[in-house]
Order: C-alpha cells, then structure tokens, then sequence
C-alpha cells in the first residue's frame, strides 16, 4: 500500500519561504508520477506541481511558476516542494499525491493516493 507523508507547513509572512517534504513508501514502480496540491478555503483542490520520477520532467501551475521549484532525493523517495516569495494567497493545505499513471495529471482527480496534508498560511 502506497503511504505519502507530508510535512514543512508553518505560519511564515509574505515575501517569505517554506520547504515541504513528501516522504513516498510502498511504491515498487520504476516509473510514476508524485505531485504536489493545495486546497484553499472555499476552493477546489489545485495541482500546483508534479514530477515524474523516472525523467524528472516537471510541471508548474501558472500560479506558481517561478517561485516553487519541485524536487526529489532519489536515495530516500522523498519530494520536495521549495516555496519561495509567499503570498497570501498561497494559504493552503498542501497535499502530495500519486498519479493513476506515468504521464502527469494536470488535476486532482488523476491523482489516486493522498497524504494527510500540511498547513502553509501566509499572513503579517
């Protein structure tokens, strides 16, 4: 059974930067797909970045491109997500997940294992 766990999410001011992890367990697959996503309050949940492992190949929503950079340590299957010049609107609970495939999922719902999610709010 996969397991994702998240963890990084904090209170930080705008202007400022987190990094998430996602330590990613019970996968045996060479080849798959772990994205990160956000929910915020009265919004749908949104893929804001996905990697595919074999590859590396990368994708960014437009909301964030340029400010998070998505990564990850091949010796421990962990993912990072490095946030940098936070808004507001960033404020989020923040998931990773694993795609039903090996091509990435631009939403959630290609997306078939969850972690728990990790609070980041952006507030002064």
């Amino acid at each position: 059974e996969v397991q994702l766990v998240e963890s990084g999410g904090a209170l930080v001011q705008p202007g400022g930067s987190l990094r998430l992890s996602c330590e990613v367990s019970g996968l045996y697959l060479d080849d798959y797909v772990i994205g990160w996503a956000r929910r915020a309050p009265g919004k749908e949940r949104e893929v804001v970045s996905s990697i595919k492992i074999s590859d590396n190949t990368v994708y960014y929503a437009d909301s964030v491109k340029g400010r998070f950079t998505i990564s990850r340590d091949s010796t421990k299957i962990t993912v990072y997500l490095q946030m940098n010049s936070l808004k507001p609107e960033d404020t989020a609970v923040y998931y990773c997940a694993k795609d039903v495939g090996s091509v990435i999922s631009l939403r959630a719902q290609g997306y078939d294992a969850w972690g728990q999610g990790t609070q980041v709010t952006v507030s002064s």
